[in-house]
């Protein structure tokens, strides 16, 4: 019996939502988990922070391959499972590094949930309402930020350990549905990713983040930190090495000879380094230096998460007109205002009103511009069938960038630092450090608007297969005299033309823009009811499983769709 999509949605929804209100809901609990554990520094807290996302990053890039290989379902309620026992032992963690080590397992699991949701999510959903379903899902990510800091100010209320266990009883019904309810993919067994590859990764990242953390008092020629950066430099040529010679690399270093990929990965890195050093900083400036509680500490802390949730809703039109690039230049100069405004308006005395709240309003406009639009541009550089390899590497900067940061924000602050009145000085080191990273990012954005304005092809080597590929850009983009139109064709594995596959067009936020059927030929044109840069394209057919591919308005999209198993019910 198919499954009924409106569960399917609930499950992966949940699931999702738990992987993404994790990177934002630990950070407010610090000042108590610490005091749960005298002698504790900030150096030591930095971990919780970077054990999570350096594991995420290195297996993020990997779950959608395993997935592909092992089956979908198959590799989410494995992480989901891994994710919900890993909680719970963060929550009843004898030490610090008992709360580490769990937290490394429970990225494991937040990074194979995150991927396989999705294809779960167009598996379970008829073309004809895939869109909606995955801009409900698409939506997740940004509603886990804004709800972050308030809810963690709320657990934290009652105890710290509830940051940890609100997570078991959500992902144990999840878990529980999902056995239930779920349904195996079909989808074609790739080769093994390579594990070694994403270990190395963990090291050299790890390594790098240790120095940085160490250095301030051991002192930079010490022999830990000496050797960190050694470990660091070894461990991140040897995932250069493998990614060049594994068949399914942990990273697909093709996508990174693209200019326009190269540099939307540079601005991202360099972006988070900033966005992941303000989280913590600025919890230690209100519940040290103004003596605030955790949850008026979370409270004061979301407005700039909503101001995520509605302009990331509007920066694809920007982008649509100005450029990708200009666009996450402007994201990375509003988000470098809201410190400066914090450094010539705050002080020792409580201001919120006139000092914290503009400056979080700029972040958060910041934030906004430019993660949707960084996380596009592998859609108007790469061919779809690069879009899943470019977009890994996005979100491995992203994390790369975000562990990084919060190193260095310890390295500059010094890690005995709790806020308190008398370290003032440290807490605007680090809002220096939040200016000085948001103007690398605005440099970065800037030789990124000149690379996309080159309209740079494509490259034509792939170095793992994938179902879908779009052509080179055509000079000019395709209209029929009433507005943007999407056209290219469909076929199957064996290369023959499908014919009445429905293609359905969404932007990013999930709104419908055109349905279409395929002709013969397996060509189709569908116009556009609105304005978008970079759309996804949701392809479905009788006897084939259902895809998706993220393309630019003006390139010709020639996609293929895998045979399903006739063992699969079809949804």
């Amino acid at each position: 019996m198919p499954p009924r999509p409106g569960l399917v949605l609930l499950i992966a929804s949940a699931a999702a939502f738990l992987s993404s209100l994790d990177l934002f809901i630990v950070n407010i609990a610090f000042p108590d988990i610490r005091a749960d554990f005298p002698g504790t520094d900030l150096g030591q807290m930095s971990w919780i922070l970077n054990g999570y996302t350096v594991v995420f990053a290195a297996f993020l890039a990997l779950a959608g391959r395993l997935a592909d290989r092992y089956g979908h379902k198959r590799i989410f309620l494995v992480g989901l499972a891994v994710f919900t026992v890993a909680s719970a032992a963060c929550a009843v963690a004898p030490t610090v590094w008992f709360i580490v080590a769990a937290r490394a397992v429970q990225a494991v699991g937040a990074a194979f949930v995150m991927p396989t949701s999705l294809s779960l999510l167009l598996a379970a959903y008829p073309a004809e309402r895939r869109s909606h379903a995955v801009g409900a899902w698409a939506s997740i990510g940004a509603v886990a930020a804004a709800l972050g800091p308030p809810l963690g100010g709320l657990l934290v209320e009652a105890s710290w350990h509830w940051v940890f266990l609100v997570n078991v009883p959500v992902g144990l019904v999840a878990l529980v549905a999902g056995m239930r309810v779920l349904r195996e993919s079909d989808g074609a067994r790739t080769g093994t990713p390579d594990l070694l590859g994403a270990l190395a990764l963990i090291v050299g990242v790890g390594s790098l983040a240790y120095a940085l953390v160490r250095a301030p008092e051991s002192g930079w020629s010490s022999t830990p930190v000496v050797v960190g950066f050694v470990v660091a430099v070894l461990g991140l040529v040897a995932v250069v090495v493998r990614s060049r010679r594994h068949a399914v690399p942990a990273l697909d270093l093709a996508v990174v000879r693209v200019p326009a990929v190269g540099f939307a990965a540079l601005t991202m890195f360099a972006f988070t380094t900033a966005f992941a050093g303000m989280l913590v900083v600025n919890v230690l400036y209100l519940t040290g230096t103004w003596g605030w509680s955790a949850p008026l500490a979370g409270i004061a802390l979301s407005p700039g998460p909503a101001v995520v949730v509605v302009v990331s809703r509007l920066a694809g039109h920007l982008s649509a007109r100005i450029g990708i690039g200009a666009t996450a230049t402007l994201g990375a100069l509003a988000f470098g205002a809201g410190p400066l405004w914090w450094l010539t308006h705050l002080g020792l005395t409580p201001d919120y009103a006139a000092g914290m709240l503009p400056g979080q309003l700029l972040t958060g406009l910041g934030v906004g511009l430019i993660l949707p639009t960084l996380s596009s541009v592998v859609g108007s550089a790469l061919p779809a069938a690069q879009w899943g390899s470019g977009s890994s590497l996005i979100n491995t900067a992203r994390q790369v960038g975000s562990v990084l940061g919060v190193a260095l924000l310890v390295s500059v602050i010094g890690v005995q630092t709790t806020g308190r009145p008398s370290e003032f000085g440290s807490v605007r080191a680090g809002w220096w450090l939040l200016v000085a990273a948001a103007g690398v990012a605005v440099l970065c954005g800037l030789v990124l608007a000149v690379v996309t304005r080159q309209r740079t092809p494509a490259p034509v080597s792939v170095s793992s297969p994938e179902p879908a590929t779009v052509a080179a850009p055509e000079a000019s983009r395709p209209d029929d005299g009433r507005g943007p139109v999407v056209h290219g064709s469909v076929r199957d594995a064996d290369g023959r033309a499908v014919r009445g596959a429905v293609i359905t067009v969404i932007d990013a936020s999930g709104a419908q823009l055109a349905r279409a059927a395929t002709e013969d030929g397996g060509r189709f044109r569908a116009l556009l009811e609105g304005v978008a840069d970079h759309v996804i394209v949701l392809v479905s057919a009788a006897g084939h499983r259902p895809s998706a591919a993220r393309v630019a308005v003006g390139q010709q999209a020639d996609l293929a769709l895998a045979r399903r198993d006739p063992a699969t019910p079809v949804a």
